[in-house]
């Protein structure tokens, strides 16, 4: 059985959130692959760049070897640098990507209870994402609690209130 660990990102995480955003890009089976150079674009770019900043959290997932499986950020945006999934100022918008070999296997739901139990920690009042109707981490997101709220492009823009757990 493989044992993961969840731990904050960390300033030598940074690349790997680069490597997680073009592996967020969702493309359809028969689709051709963006070019790697897609995530330096300012409409993705915004994701990562300057990682670190006030509001910004997230966590790594590595497995026992150190090796980093995965990775969620949350990170506040503004109407003029809105996300994809942009909700308001007070929402920050979250992003998630599991390298290919780990997916299936739990890491996504540990990101997941990780980023949502630190965003209640904050009190935050709720959580949007982007995703493509088509990418089966839908389902994950519905499992806790998203729901979807409108579309952006040919993205689904979905909503998480956060609710006190009792």
């Amino acid at each position: 059985m493989n044992e993961y660990h969840v731990r904050p990102i960390e300033t030598e995480d940074v690349p790997f959130l680069w490597e997680m955003l073009y592996a967020s890009l969702h493309t359809q089976g028969s689709d051709e692959p963006f070019e790697p150079e897609i995530v330096h674009n300012p409409e993705l770019s915004k994701y990562v760049e300057g990682w670190g900043r006030e509001g910004d959290f997230g966590y790594i997932v590595v497995d026992t070897l150190g090796r980093r499986l995965g990775s969620i950020t949350l990170r506040f945006y503004h109407e003029q640098n809105a996300g994809y999934g942009y909700v308001n100022a007070a929402t920050p918008e979250m992003g998630m990507a599991v390298i290919e070999e780990a997916r299936g296997k739990g890491v996504g739901t540990l990101l997941m209870q990780a980023a949502l139990e630190e965003a209640r920690q904050r009190g935050i009042d709720a959580v949007s994402l982007s995703v493509d109707p088509e990418n089966a981490a839908i389902r994950l997101y519905r499992r806790f609690g998203f729901e979807e709220f409108g579309m952006c492009g040919t993205s689904v823009t979905m909503l998480c209130p956060l609710h006190p757990v009792l």
